[in-house]
């Protein structure tokens, strides 16, 4: 049996500057992007968090999330911190497009700060992927693919840490703090690609983001999440044998997943990035993660709100 999250709120229209403050250490999820990589009318991973009903933190940048954003009518003014869990295309290509419309939607300066994975070079049979920073230069440097954006409409600049900042990090590490705003980070693990997984904590509320993750990334996703009022998971496969043999070296199946939020006291657990067949299979699902975990479980749509 489906049990819906309590705090899911429906899609909101656009607000007024008055209508859109919260308190101090309120925390808001808004989904941009619910889908995986195939073009199935979902847009791919990203997510917005509001804090104080401030559009702040962009998770992700999948295809699609760019209409999606436009739907959901968030004012941009204030996005000014990236996460990026890795660089697939289905979590990073719509990128350029989101800096853009920062930048035509203000006329004063904007800076942000883009946290990512680390790179490796070609090993063997094993692709390449660039470090976020180098990512970034592709995309925005001097000789970039989008170097024109830098002074588009607004003049616009980046810093850019690549996780983690030194080999020596065994534990979640603090990247970010302002406010009452704390962001930590924890390498996961994705096959070959370097991934990271993300733990925001706003006033006394917590949302963690697992990313694409497998077996190998499972203990360090329970040792950042641990009681998360919140957990973001990215939901691709069903309990073996019923996912391709490839996507378990990928991907975590459902019984995992309770399994872990179980251990780790989640509060609530959002299933995302859905691929069809756990689209088309949620009571299995379900049924599956409620053999270990006893809380709430609901699977993401594109433009859902939720309230940690």
């Amino acid at each position: 049996m489906l049990v819906a999250l309590p705090t899911i709120l429906p899609a909101a229209p656009a607000q007024t500057p008055a209508e859109s403050r919260g308190s101090p250490g309120s925390v808001e999820l808004l989904v941009l992007g619910s889908g995986g990589p195939g073009a199935e009318g979902r847009a791919s991973s990203s997510y917005v968090v509001f804090v104080a009903g401030t559009p702040r933190i962009l998770i992700d940048a999948g295809p699609g999330s760019f209409v999606r954003l436009g739907e959901s009518h968030v004012d941009l003014e204030k996005l000014d911190v990236v996460l990026l869990t890795h660089l697939h295309v289905d979590h990073a290509a719509e990128l350029p497009g989101i800096v853009k419309a920062r930048a035509v939607a203000t006329a004063h300066p904007i800076h942000f700060d883009v946290f990512g994975p680390d790179g490796h070079p070609v090993q063997g049979e094993v692709p390449s992927f660039p470090s976020t920073r180098r990512f970034m230069e592709i995309l925005f440097g001097p000789d970039g693919a989008f170097a024109y954006l830098k002074d588009f409409a607004a003049p616009v600049s980046f810093t850019v840490t690549d996780l983690p900042r030194t080999a020596r990090t065994v534990g979640p590490e603090v990247i970010y703090e302002h406010d009452n705003v704390a962001i930590r980070a924890l390498r996961g693990h994705h096959d070959d690609a370097p991934a990271v997984i993300y733990r925001i904590d706003v006033g006394g509320r917590s949302i963690v983001f697992s990313g694409d993750i497998d077996a190998q990334g499972l203990p360090a996703l329970e040792s950042i999440a641990r009681g998360a009022d919140l957990l973001v998971f990215d939901a691709v496969v069903l309990d073996p044998p019923g996912s391709p043999a490839i996507l378990y070296s990928l991907h975590s199946p459902p019984q995992a997943i309770g399994e872990l939020a179980a251990r780790d006291r989640i509060g609530h657990l959002l299933l995302s990035h859905l691929s069809p067949a756990v689209d088309e299979n949620r009571r299995a699902v379900t049924a599956s993660i409620a053999t270990h975990y006893a809380g709430p479980v609901a699977f993401a749509s594109d433009g859902l709100r939720v309230r940690p």
